[in-house]
């Protein structure tokens, strides 16, 4: 445990642009803490002892601020920054090396039984907010913009950002990681519904109050 402590601090110093001191990282990351409370977790929940694992996934949420099931499997040096309100469903798959800011769900579309949460291979980056939901697979070295919501596999090394998530406009899936928010409204196809809800907002209001006008004048 303490080895696996020093080997996520070590990310944590190295990806934090913070650049935080070691009592800060091992004391004040509420996700290295929930990371570490999960292992404890799925060694109980592997073994059958299920309703222990429950017990110290909730007491990890409660110190935390972040849900991991226990039945998720997490790969080495995950890196939760901020964490909180961030949940991770049961059949979630992991690798080593994924990002995931505060905000984040993997989590699933189905009730029904077996595999139905999300697998992050190694290098994934995941913004705050975004959604990634049902069993889909998010590539090696993708990056998931903030506020994106995922329901379809996302190629390896591919950037996706918006309602549905999409490449940005132009891209060859190459482009900037997002992870606090969307570089303009153009790539963000939630911006351009809203600006044109606003659009059509004034032309009502103009229409209305010429109608207002004219009957105030009268015949």
């Amino acid at each position: 445990m303490i080895r696996e402590a020093l080997e996520i601090g070590r990310s944590i110093r190295a990806r934090d642009p913070a650049q935080p001191s070691w009592p800060e990282t091992i004391f004040c990351y509420a996700g290295l803490h929930a990371v570490l409370w999960h292992r404890l977790a799925h060694w109980l929940w592997r073994r059958g002892w299920r309703g222990a694992g429950r017990l110290v996934s909730h007491l990890s949420r409660f110190l935390t601020g972040i849900e991991i099931h226990p039945g998720a499997q997490i790969g080495q040096r995950l890196f939760i920054d901020h964490g909180m309100g961030v949940v991770i469903g049961e059949t979630a798959e992991i690798a080593d090396d994924v990002l995931i800011y505060h905000g984040v769900t993997l989590g699933g579309l189905s009730g029904s039984p077996g595999k139905r949460h999300p697998t992050i291979e190694a290098g994934v980056s995941i913004g705050a907010g975004a959604q990634v939901l049902g069993p889909i697979t998010v590539g090696k070295g993708a990056r998931i913009g903030a506020n994106a919501v995922v329901t379809r596999d996302v190629p390896a090394e591919c950037t996706v950002v918006g309602i549905p998530a999409r490449p940005p406009a132009g891209s060859i899936c190459a482009g900037p990681f997002l992870g606090y928010g969307l570089s303009n409204t153009e790539d963000d196809p939630v911006g351009d519904q809203i600006a044109a809800l606003r659009a059509e907002g004034v032309g009502l209001r103009a229409r209305l109050a010429e109608l207002e006008k004219q009957k105030a004048d009268g015949p």
